[in-house]
């Protein structure tokens, strides 16, 4: 077939495979939002007059049952087709003739990809969200369960006062509600419509661009046509850097997971379900599960980084260059589901020690108790803090029989509550479900 940019003019079958890449096989995640921005583009051409009532139920007609072979697995980009939108223009073609080649009227590629990524975006991190909101309510509710279990807290990686399980799992809880709060501002930047900026200099044809933005459900339209084209990968480095934030939310959780489970530590304990053996050691249970959280989400929190090394240097306008981080960013939204959805099943199972303080090596995780038990009696704190440190120097120091803490955010006040009102609000601000319900209408009416 030939291309949608050809001019009768041959191209060397290197410089084709160069640069075509993997948009082949990529662009599948792609082609329900190629198809429904057609949709739009469509029905927007038909109200301008630039096709026909005809040609639009004809064209319509053909990619809603494109959209259902997508449904059904079995649309395919063929051998030889470079990206998504030549193969549905094929298609429309095959089956049209004349009229399917109207499809591109008033559209560049350009404009169409962005609009593809921006639609694919939306509805991944509608998705995204549902999973943080699983795995949110999962660690409070293991918070709630195991606030009265206490462990040792660190610093430096060595010893340093006492913490609770609860809190553990409370921080990795509210660490994801500042994740949602950036998962709002992407969505905020990226739920704008690029189509209509065609290459990214508008065209001369009388388009109505707040058209397919009202039935895209996108909240607003990019103004400025260079601006839309220059969204391209910009879109795509801020959406990384949601994927990234929650990747070291988990990425954080999992190293802790592992250091814990470690004989040494002897904190936490799974199934031996959830856990490998070693092909030359019997005794083997290796937390391998959350080493590879640990793994994926290191290499999703690099992604702004390669993203920024791509775009950085490159002018105003588009450049072939943005084609490359689609081989990593369309994947790391798998990815990152992927390891949300094991972190949460590995939680379930998870089993917590207990009575864990009473081992000699923590009885130094309550002289900052002994100092403020002090202090409470009226001793200056340094002085207080000089007393018992001499005490443990001398081997002298005895700890407490029981801690008492009591402000918001302590053991003996984890403050679930205001955390789960905390994310409540956060995931109140933007409703996802409007967007989707919109596009549900195209292949309706």
């Amino acid at each position: 077939m030939q291309k949608i940019w050809e001019k009768d003019l041959p191209l060397d079958k290197a410089i084709e495979q160069f640069t075509i890449g993997k948009d082949a096989v990529l662009d599948l995640d792609l082609a329900p939002f190629d198809i429904l921005g057609s949709v739009a583009h469509v029905k927007m051409l038909k109200k301008v007059s630039l096709i026909t009532p005809d040609d639009e139920q004809r064209l319509l007609r053909e990619l809603r049952e494109l959209y259902h072979k997508v449904e059904e697995g079995i649309f395919v980009i063929e051998p030889g087709i470079e990206d998504v939108h030549s193969q549905v223009e094929k298609n429309l073609i095959e089956k049209l003739g004349e009229t399917g080649k109207k499809v591109h009227t008033a559209r560049s590629r350009n404009d169409q990809v962005i609009l593809d990524i921006r639609l694919f975006t939306r509805s991944r991190l509608a998705q995204l969200r549902k999973e943080i909101l699983d795995l949110f309510d999962q660690l409070l509710y293991l918070g709630e369960k195991y606030k009265d279990h206490l462990m040792p807290g660190y610093t430096h990686l060595q010893v340093a006062m006492p913490s609770s399980f609860g809190l553990w799992f409370g921080s990795f809880a509210e660490s994801l509600t500042d994740d949602m709060i950036l998962l709002n501002a992407v969505w905020r930047i990226i739920n704008q419509n690029p189509l209509g900026s065609a290459a990214g200099y508008g065209s001369s044809f009388p388009v109505d661009r707040e058209e397919t933005t009202r039935l895209l459900g996108f909240d607003h339209t990019v103004v400025n046509s260079v601006y839309a084209q220059t969204g391209r990968g910009r879109t795509e480095k801020t959406t990384a850097f949601v994927l990234s934030s929650v990747a070291s939310t988990l990425g954080r959780l999992a190293m802790d997971a592992v250091l814990f489970m470690n004989q040494n530590f002897g904190f936490l304990e799974l199934p031996d379900a959830f856990t490998t053996g070693s092909s030359i050691m019997p005794h083997k249970k290796n937390p391998d599960a959350f080493e590879l959280v640990r793994g994926r989400c290191n290499r999703i929190q690099s992604l702004p980084n390669e993203i920024q090394l791509i775009t950085g240097n490159l002018p105003t306008g588009y450049h072939r260059e943005f084609q490359l981080i689609k081989e990593s960013w369309l994947p790391a939204f798998d990815s990152l589901s992927g390891c949300l959805g094991i972190t949460r099943l590995l939680l379930q199972n998870l089993k917590i020690k207990d009575d864990l303080l009473e081992k000699d090596i923590y009885r130094y995780l309550f002289s900052v108790e002994e100092v403020n038990r002090l202090v409470g009696e009226g001793v200056p704190f340094r002085e207080a803090y000089r007393k018992v440190a001499k005490e443990i120097q001398t081997g002298n120091f005895q700890p407490p029989e029981k801690v008492s803490y009591t402000h918001l955010g302590s053991i003996g006040n984890p403050g679930f509550e205001k955390i789960r009102e905390k994310m409540k609000a956060v995931a109140g601000e933007i409703d996802p479900d409007k967007a989707e319900n919109i596009m549900k209408k195209l292949l309706q009416s």
